[in-house]
């Protein structure tokens, strides 16, 4: 199924009391950008990453890598998505069996930014990774930009896998936030407060709580084996994230 088209998350939120099916249209909803200027027109360049830090959790399928976008990096994505605009992104709500969500987005399609930012280092991380006989090859040409301010979350869901065609299909998720910790913000009285990425287990227990870093990484498993997990609600200022898939074939 191409970029474009509908994706699928399941999504369960208990404290509505509801559990169900979620039907979010990632790649059409929200701005959409057909065809962008890849690592060199409309977009800033993406250094190749040495030694880059990867934090495993034990007994998951979640990694975390600290600065692969430098602040400069990060600050001149959120300056251009800011220029192009966000369209806002709602669902209907766990009573009808949607994930709550509240959030502003724009989805572009760009081989050429996915590309950039695979070989800028996320490329190494997945060396020894296989999934069911498939390798990684490369990022998700749709490449999504979300925006939360204070007060929008997005409820507990699951992230689908996306078929893309030729047997290529996603099996991780890539967040990179682009504000958070160590962003210049900080010291101006307008740093990120809330906004963490919670992990849970299969009764509810939390795995892993991730507070928004500007310029770290983010990689978990989706599909069949995704954990439950949710955005909790930014309580000061704005979250900003740059969201793909890794594809393998």
């Amino acid at each position: 199924m191409p970029p474009n088209r509908k994706r699928r998350a399941a999504a369960m939120d208990p404290a509505a009391g509801g559990a169900g099916q979620q039907r979010q249209n990632k790649a059409s909803a929200g701005k959409k950008v057909k065809k962008g200027g890849g690592s060199g027109g409309r977009w800033p360049a993406v250094k190749p990453k040495k030694d880059l830090q990867i934090n495993r959790l034990k007994g998951t399928h979640l990694l975390t890598i600290p600065d692969f976008f430098t602040s400069a990096e990060a600050k001149a994505f959120i300056d251009i998505a800011e220029s192009m605009g966000f369209t806002h992104q709602g669902s209907l709500g766990p009573l009808k069996g949607e994930a709550y969500r509240d959030n502003e987005r724009i989805s572009v399609t760009d081989p050429l930014l996915a590309q950039a930012i695979w070989e800028s280092g996320i490329n190494r991380i997945f060396t020894d990774i296989s999934v069911s006989g498939k390798v990684a090859t490369g990022l998700n040409p749709n490449i999504r930009f979300y925006r939360y301010t204070e007060g929008q979350r997005f409820g507990r869901h699951i992230d689908e896998s996306v078929s893309l065609g030729d047997g290529s299909k996603t099996y991780y998720t890539l967040l990179i936030y682009l504000s958070g910790k160590g962003s210049a913000k900080d010291s101006s009285g307008q740093a990120l407060v809330g906004g963490e990425t919670v992990f849970y287990d299969q009764r509810g227990g939390v795995v892993a709580e991730v507070a928004p870093v500007q310029g770290m990484a983010l990689l978990h498993l989706h599909g069949a084996k995704c954990m439950l997990h949710e955005a909790r609600a930014v309580k000061k200022n704005a979250k900003y994230v740059l969201r793909s898939d890794v594809v393998f074939s």
